[in-house]
C-alpha cells in the first residue's frame, strides 16, 4: 500500500546542480555517473536538433544533448567550465547513458519532501512535463528536470540507434588492388 509523503517528514535526496543559460537546474544525484570537461562533439546526421552528437567515453559511445537548444534557446558559447554531466535515463524498462551539456557544475544538494514545490503553470522555459518539481535551496528555487521524460521516446531512439550503429564494425572494403611496386623504393 502506497504511503502519501507527509509535509515535513521521509527522507531527504541529493541533486546534483548545475547552471544552464542563467537558469539553476538540477537532477537526481543517483541518476549522475559522472561529470566530465568538455571535449569535441562528433556530429551524427539526422540527430533532434537538441543532440549534438556522440562524445568518446573510455570505448562507449555517448550521446549528448544540449538542453538549452531543447528548452528552446539559442545555443551558448563553450567556456573552461562548460562540462558534461553523464546520466542514466530508462528507456524502454533499460538504462541509457546521455551527457548533458551544461555551462557549469554548482553544488550537491539535500532537498526533503517539504523543499520541494510543485512545478509553476508559467515562467519557466521548460516545458512542464519535463519538471519534477521545484527545489527551495535558501531564497532561490531550482528546477528539478525528469530525466525519464527529459527526451521523447522516438528521440531516445533514434539515439541509441546512432550509438550502436557509430559502435559496429567497420566492414573491409569488398576488394583492394594493392599498390604498385615502385622499383628502387625497396
Amino acid at each position: 500500500m502506497n504511503q502519501p509523503i507527509e509535509p515535513g517528514g521521509g527522507d531527504r535526496s541529493s541533486y546534483l546542480s548545475f547552471m544552464l543559460a542563467g537558469e539553476e537546474y538540477a537532477v537526481g544525484l543517483l541518476r549522475v555517473r559522472e561529470i566530465i570537461e568538455y571535449r569535441p562533439i562528433t556530429r551524427v546526421p539526422g540527430m533532434p536538433v537538441a543532440v549534438q552528437g556522440v562524445i568518446n567515453l573510455r570505448g562507449s559511445v555517448v550521446p549528448v544533448v544540449d538542453l538549452a537548444v531543447k528548452f528552446g534557446l539559442p545555443p551558448r558559447p563553450i567556456t573552461r567550465w562548460s562540462c558534461f554531466v553523464i546520466v542514466e535515463v530508462s528507456l524502454d524498462g533499460q538504462q541509457t547513458v546521455l551527457g548533458l551539456l551544461s555551462d557549469t557544475v554548482r553544488e550537491v544538494l539535500e532537498l526533503g519532501p517539504d523543499d520541494i514545490e510543485p512545478p509553476p503553470a508559467f515562467g519557466t522555459r521548460v516545458r512542464l512535463e519535463f519538471l519534477r518539481g521545484m527545489g527551495r535551496h535558501g531564497d532561490a528555487f531550482i528546477l528539478l528536470l525528469d530525466l525519464d521524460r527529459l527526451l521523447s521516446l522516438e528521440e531516445l531512439l533514434r539515439l541509441t540507434t546512432a550509438a550502436d550503429e557509430a559502435t559496429a564494425p567497420v566492414p573491409p572494403p569488398a576488394s583492394v588492388a594493392p599498390a604498385p611496386e615502385v622499383p628502387g623504393s625497396g
